[in-house]
């Protein structure tokens, strides 16, 4: 059984994974600071500051000034607020993504398109060649 689970734990495929899990780990709280960081405050200063975290409906039918006087009172709340920022941090991130993806993308058919090229190109002789062909060139004169 250890055996097994040596063999498992060696396939490349696995291995692959946790890199992958690592590398999107990492990626993440990239992205993450990208956007608290650097996208947000920029958004806030658009909105005029507006925070839609505080925006909430009270379903006991009661006033509350503010999300933290509603939850003290325990009263059942919709934070919908909440979600338009979720909402907003997922449009955002998945923007980043995307526009990453893209890059890469381009590097990757850049690298294609080289390869394809030197690929194509006819390789020069080596240099024993290209002499004898030399002096097959001259005795024939």
């Amino acid at each position: 059984m250890l055996k097994e689970f040596k063999d498992f734990i060696a396939r490349g495929n696995v291995m692959d994974m946790a890199v992958g899990i690592i590398m999107g780990a990492a990626f993440t709280a990239i992205v993450n600071s990208m956007v608290g960081d650097l996208i947000m405050p920029v958004i806030g200063v658009l909105t005029s500051g507006v925070d839609f975290a505080d925006k909430f409906v009270a379903l006991d039918g009661q006033a509350y000034d503010t999300l933290k006087a509603a939850k003290d009172a325990g009263a059942p709340i919709l934070t919908y607020g909440v979600f338009i920022n979720a909402v907003i941090n997922f449009l955002i991130i998945s923007f980043v993504v995307f526009m990453l993806v893209k890059g890469v993308n381009k590097l990757k058919e850049a690298a294609e398109k080289e390869k394809a090229a030197e690929a194509a190109a006819p390789a020069a002789p080596p240099a024993d060649v290209q002499l004898l062909t030399e002096i097959r060139d001259l005795l024939k004169k």
